[in-house]
């Protein structure tokens, strides 16, 4: 049996799928429990559900997204038992879009959705229902929670994370080979109906590629895709929602796939033979041409190394590769002639460095090709048939002596004459010459190998029919030496021997020195002159090492009676020719102390007193320098006198006579010589001493015969000068004798002016104003005889 409590039903009508209506069923409670009655009715089978809950329980609503019906979507309806109509309730609606999207009446409880709806929005709406008594305002049923669902609608079509994918893959893979998976979302419920459910599907790229309609993955549908007959790919893969069934939404997306390269291709030369040309005289290193074989490949599959396989050219040319360019460049590796060889065969051969072992079944991943080098010919300079020259010459070789002789001739099919020549900038001093014709040098100037023991001359052979192919070699010329020397002592001794020395003391070692070099090494022997074969006091031993040691030969020695010794020493050498030198030893004679060590060697310090003290001597010594000093102040002093000058007045008409400081004999000089005889000839000449010597009276005077006649000026002169020469007394010099003698008086008298006073009357001055301004001077001294006079 029902009780009556309160009850609330909820109407739910749905014009799509179903419609709820909330009745109550009895339940009993321990404490304010309330039964509930639902019942479902369903167009499938139209069944009565019963349900009973504890409680404001409500089941879910649900409610379709997008609605774009003319009016509001009608949700459902809330009921309470104890309406009775009569508007004293109100229905109040709170929560997740209580208000804005979903709207209730208040009065009937019924629910509407004012808005469209979007799933992909928000997909559920929690909602709490409550009914108040209008008079009282307090609720009659308790506050309960209940759930709005949003059914999705296939509305979203399906979107890829990116609008462009980009791949490559390696050409030549096999079929399936996956290259990128590609990834569509759809922001539909997956988990109501097939409206997120994608599968992808290939629209452009076949048969190259496929994709699998689930993953997404994109595979190589082809086998040995070459990069070289297409390198890039453009794919458009589709994603359909609802399974891929028609009505579905779909969405695209491009992948771009690039093949990459890998070294499935052999280098190849675009043609089996080359010819190339060069001339002789191309040095090495000289690149002729270049070749490149062609390889489809790409980076470092492509690289590809050059090399010479075979050919009767390869020792003279080589091949190198440009990195940059792949290509092979030749060059000359060695110095061609045109005379010897005109054309060279080369196989040349291009290897790639990085084969691939997937590939090597495929064939060789190399060429080869033939290579044809001509050589032209040129005009080239002599040549030498020897790199350089090494002569050697005796240092004693004759001047104009031939000592060797370079070749050199004109390497071309002309064979043009040859000329020699010796470039000077390397023989300044002119030592050599050179035959110009046979190229036969000589000797111009004598040798020392003392001096230069090497020469190191230039040899030049031009072309005569063209002067500007020319050549030149180095000339090594090796002096070899004599024995043009004689030994000599290797220093300077200063040797000594004590006065209280025994017999038979060793007093000095001496070596000697040669500026020759033997072959063999020095060999010297020393011994004293013939003369002094047998000396008494000393003695001269050889060592046969080429020393010698000096020796006493007596007890004692005296710095009085002999200070120093003089001992001459032969000293010989030992090639050929023996060559031998005199050199005299200078022993002191000094006093000892009884160790032997040398206290003095002056024989003038046995004269000094024994009292005179080192102050003494040096307070001798100090007025000595001054007296010397106080001689040169006076000496100076007395060249700085001044002279008074010979004109004194400044009016005098000889101003312009210059003296001088410097006086000479003269003719008033008689202490020099006498030049009496000179002025006349017929005197009685006098013997008289000459005064520029000492006389001595083991020569008896000189006397000259008298000149009674009167005989020419050069003959006197020449008497004169027989005399002297002829003369003992004379000085062993040459001496300068001036003679003023001007022969006998002539019919013009004296020319001098000196002895013109006496006719100065007679003669007229006049015309010396006639003679310009630089006369005038003389003109007014001479020209103004009244002035004078008066």
């Amino acid at each position: 049996m029902m009780r009556t409590r309160s009850f609330l039903t909820v109407l739910l009508w749905s014009s799509v799928f179903y419609v709820v209506h909330m009745t109550p069923s009895q339940k009993r409670t321990n404490k304010h429990s309330h039964s509930e009655r639902m019942t479902g009715l369903s167009e499938n089978d139209g069944k009565t559900l019963h349900r009973t809950k504890r409680g404001w329980m409500w089941n879910q609503f649900f409610l379709l997204e997008e609605y774009t019906g003319p009016d509001t979507q009608y949700v459902g309806k809330l009921h309470t038992d104890q309406d009775k109509g009569d508007g004293n309730l109100k229905y109040i609606l709170t929560g997740d879009g209580a208000g804005s999207l979903f709207i209730i009446d208040e009065n009937t409880g019924d629910i509407h959705a004012a808005k469209k709806l979007d799933r992909e929005e928000k997909s559920l709406y929690v909602l709490r229902a409550k009914a108040i008594d209008r008079k009282t305002g307090r609720q009659v049923e308790p506050e309960s929670e209940f759930i709005i669902k949003i059914h999705d609608i296939n509305d979203n079509e399906p979107k890829f994370t990116k609008d462009m994918y980009t791949a490559s893959i390696p050409e030549m893979s096999g079929v399936g080979t996956s290259v990128i998976q590609v990834t569509a979302t759809d922001a539909d419920d997956a988990n109501y109906g097939n409206s997120a459910k994608v599968v992808y599907s290939i629209l452009q790229g076949q048969p190259y590629f496929s994709v699998d309609p689930e993953t997404g993955i994109i595979k190589t549908a082809l086998p040995d895709m070459s990069r070289e007959n297409r390198e890039q790919y453009q794919v458009v893969i589709q994603a359909k929602d609802m399974g891929g069934q028609m009505g579905g939404l779909s969405g695209t997306t491009t992948v771009n796939i690039t093949l990459t390269d890998v070294n499935d291709n052999p280098p190849r030369f675009p043609q089996s033979s080359y010819q190339f040309s060069s001339p002789e005289s191309a040095p090495p290193g000289t690149p002729l041409g270049r070749i490149k074989a062609n390889d489809p490949d790409v980076g470092e599959n492509a690289e590809i190394e050059y090399s010479i396989s075979n050919g009767d050219g390869s020792d003279m040319f080589d091949i190198i590769t440009d990195k940059d360019t792949q290509e092979g460049i030749i060059t000359v590796k060695k110095h061609l002639d045109f005379e010897n060889k005109v054309l060279y065969t080369l196989r040349v051969e291009a290897t790639n460095t990085h084969p691939d072992p997937r590939f090597l079944q495929l064939g060789p991943f190399k060429d080869t090709a033939l290579v044809k080098i001509s050589v032209e010919d040129i005009d080239e300079p002599p040549v030498f048939s020897r790199p350089w020259y090494l002569i050697e010459v005796d240092e004693d070789a004759k001047e104009g002596s031939i000592i060797g002789q370079v070749v050199a001739q004109d390497p071309d099919i002309a064979k043009n004459a040859i000329k020699y020549s010796v470039d000077r900038h390397t023989d300044l001093d002119r030592i050599f010459n050179i035959y110009s014709g046979n190229g036969s040098l000589f000797l111009s100037k004598p040798l020392d190998r003392e001096e230069t023991p090497w020469h190191n001359i230039t040899v030049i052979a031009t072309e005569i029919n063209n002067p500007k192919q020319s050549s030149q070699i180095p000339v090594f010329i090796r002096i070899l030496d004599i024995n043009d020397h004689a030994p000599e002592f290797a220093n300077y001794y200063e040797t000594f021997v004590c006065e209280n020395a025994k017999a038979g003391q060793l007093i000095q070692t001496v070596s000697a020195i040669d500026k020759d070099q033997p072959p063999r090494g020095h060999k010297f022997f020393f011994e004293l002159v013939p003369e002094f074969a047998v000396h008494p006091n000393f003695s001269v031993v050889d060592n046969k090492d080429n020393t010698a040691g000096i020796m006493t030969r007596r007890n004692g020695y005296s710095r009085s009676k002999t200070s120093t010794y003089l001992l001459p020493i032969i000293i010989f050498d030992n090639d050929y020719p023996i060559q031998s030198s005199t050199g005299t030893l200078t022993i002191r004679v000094c006093a000892c102390d009884s160790r032997g060590n040398m206290q003095s060697c002056s024989a003038e310090a046995l004269l000094l007193p024994a009292g005179l003290s080192t102050g003494a001597l040096v307070a001798i010594l100090l007025c000595i320098v001054i007296l010397l000093v106080l001689v040169v102040l006076f000496t100076a002093l007395k060249r700085q006198r001044k002279k008074e000058p010979l004109i004194i007045s400044k009016d005098d008409v000889r101003d312009n006579i210059v003296t001088y400081n410097d006086e000479g004999g003269g003719e008033e000089d008689t202490q020099a010589f006498d030049i009496g005889t000179l002025r006349n000839p017929e005197a009685r000449e006098e013997s008289k001493m000459r005064r520029d010597v000492i006389p001595e009276t083991i020569f008896q005077i000189r006397r000259t015969a008298p000149l009674w006649e009167n005989i020419d000026v050069q003959d006197f002169i020449h008497r004169r000068l027989k005399e002297n020469d002829l003369d003992p007394a004379a000085p062993p010099y040459d001496s300068l004798a001036t003679y003023a003698y001007e022969g006998n008086d002539s019919i013009a008298n004296s020319l001098s002016s000196l002895e013109s006073l006496t006719t100065e009357g007679n003669q007229d001055y006049d015309y010396l104003s006639d003679w310009g301004p630089r006369f005038k001077k003389l003109a007014d001294m001479y020209g103004g005889e009244d002035s004078d006079r008066d």
